[in-house]
């Protein structure tokens, strides 16, 4: 992982000037991990219809993926399921607001096409779709790996000014005190870049 370099590429995401460059670069040159390569990078975006750097675009998938992996550290989570997590869960929203079937959309593109491309075992797989289609439904009940891929998403809801409740995280290590300040203060530099950039706020 080259966290740092992921670090300050997110940071450039806030910036509307910045788009064609940290977009074209990460996706052409580096990607973001062993298993998210630009070229997965680069047909998820073909699939993705809403605006990339937006509140459900990359950065957040990003700030997922580092939510993820932190987690995974402590819980020993599947690190494969949370990295392809990251990726997958919102990539098939049709808009930012309240859309409650996106991500059961999203387990069925990974199923109908991208299955054999993901270096994930069909046991692994079932337990990515698991997590797509349930993180969005408010469970706090699931095998371990799934349970950390909604706390993954959820620690990242102060993006939207939604400050991340202990009683809907799922696992003990996202609901600690220091995890949540962690996340919530990487969301609140995004979401303070974004805002003073003029964009709008949507709903979650």
């Amino acid at each position: 992982m080259h966290s740092l370099w992921l670090s300050k590429v997110i940071t450039m995401a806030c910036s509307k000037e910045a788009e064609n460059y940290f977009a074209q670069s990460l996706i052409s040159h580096c990607g973001v991990s062993k298993l998210i390569t630009p070229a997965l990078l680069c047909a998820l975006r073909d699939e993705y219809r809403m605006d990339w750097n937006g509140i459900h675009g990359f950065s957040h998938w990003c700030r997922v993926w580092e939510n993820g992996l932190y987690l995974a550290e402590k819980n020993h989570a599947n690190r494969k399921v949370l990295e392809y997590f990251a990726f997958f869960h919102d990539n098939q929203r049709h808009n930012d607001g309240y859309d409650p079937n996106h991500g059961r959309r999203a387990s069925d593109l990974i199923r109908q096409k991208f299955a054999d491309r993901l270096d994930l075992t069909p046991e692994e797989i079932d337990l990515l779709c698991e997590a797509c289609t349930g993180h969005n439904h408010g469970g706090t009940k699931a095998n371990i790996t799934v349970a950390t891929c909604w706390d993954s998403d959820r620690l990242d809801l102060m993006r939207v000014g939604i400050m991340p409740k202990k009683r809907y995280l799922c696992t003990p290590q996202a609901r600690e005190d220091e995890t949540i300040d962690w996340a919530v203060g990487r969301s609140q530099v995004w979401a303070e870049s974004r805002w003073r950039n003029g964009d709008e706020k949507a709903e979650s």
